[in-house]
């Protein structure tokens, strides 16, 4: 294994150290990273997390129009209730904090319980679970929380930044949930710094439809072929759990080893797939958002806009992993 690291051990407290450095907005204080310029008065703070190895998601998306403060626990691990009770009543302005969470056992239990345990501050919380390939595993009870996650933590967080009360905040990161799926392909395993061998054997002849972001198995493998094929696959399943219809925001989100002209490769496939379906694609994200470290493979990750989504899309946001409008 070749990994751009100083040990095994010290990569997270690594990684978010020269995050700081890079980024003077941010503020990392006991593994949790914070808006460096604090709570603002009477606006609703916002305040996700998980296992880390999938950045930018969720410390890359700290700053203005997203998140006041994300939890990174270690590799593939769930942030510890202690982490997440301090990050919310550090971020509370007097407006109550919105809990975005990704539909896995570990994230589920201890947001629940640092939620139960936090003082001085009003709690409401979102679970995310838009991962279509698989209703339940050893992770989850229901659908996985993945690409879905960034849309709600954008649209909530432009919601928020315009002075919205926390029921309608939660409003808000409910509906872009409910209106969004995912479906990811892996090429590859991913690698953990700890294990320093691939995390599931995957031969080099097939693909694994519907993987997790953590190496989770999927739906099945099949043989590896193009990326037409590929796609056609992912938004068969999208568009069969949710048909396509209207105007859709769109994700091609690479997995972290995936080269980006590959990635726009896939999204001509996809596009071409949506209009084939009489809907229109009228927003994209193409890149690496919720990867699962060094990963070749896509997701991707359909929401279908209303008036009131587009409109907070299209908010100004400025964050290390997402900046547009300011």
């Amino acid at each position: 294994m070749k990994k751009l690291i100083n040990s095994p051990g010290g990569v997270v407290g690594d990684a978010l150290r020269g995050m700081a450095a890079a980024h003077p907005s941010l503020l990392v204080r006991d593994q949790v990273v914070y808006r460096a310029s604090g709570p603002v008065a009477g606006k609703v703070g916002l305040v996700s997390g998980g296992g880390s190895g999938h950045e930018p998601l969720h410390a890359g998306f700290v700053g203005y129009g997203m998140l006041d403060a994300a939890c990174p626990g270690e590799i593939f691990t769930s942030p510890v209730p202690d982490q997440i009770i301090a990050a919310t009543q550090a971020v509370d302005g007097g407006a109550g904090v919105l809990h975005i969470v990704k539909n896995y056992t570990g994230d589920t239990l201890n947001f629940e319980l640092a939620a139960d345990l936090t003082e001085g501050a009003e709690v409401a919380t979102v679970l995310v679970d838009d991962d279509v390939a698989v209703q339940d595993s050893l992770y989850t009870a229901g659908r996985r929380g993945t690409g879905a996650t960034l849309f709600v933590e954008k649209m909530a967080g432009a919601a928020a930044e315009q002075g919205t009360p926390l029921t309608e905040v939660a409003r808000v990161a409910a509906e872009a949930d409910r209106r969004s799926r995912s479906f990811g392909i892996a090429l590859t395993s991913c690698t953990t710094p700890a294990a320093g061998k691939p995390t599931f054997d995957l031969p080099d002849d097939q693909v694994e439809l519907g993987v997790g972001i953590h190496g989770e198995p999927g739906r099945r493998r099949v043989p590896h072929t193009g990326a037409r094929e590929l796609a056609e696959v992912a938004m068969d399943a999208v568009h069969g759990d949710l048909p396509l219809y209207g105007d859709l925001l769109v994700m091609v989100n690479g997995m972290g080893g995936t080269p980006l002209i590959e990635l726009y490769v896939v999204f001509a496939e996809v596009e071409a797939y949506v209009r084939a379906k009489g809907a229109r694609v009228t927003r994209s994200l193409v890149g690496n958002y919720v990867t699962s470290l060094d990963m070749q493979g896509f997701s991707v990750t359909v929401c279908h806009l209303d008036d009131e989504l587009t409109r907070l899309w299209d908010a100004p946001v400025e964050t290390p992993g997402l900046r547009w409008g300011r």
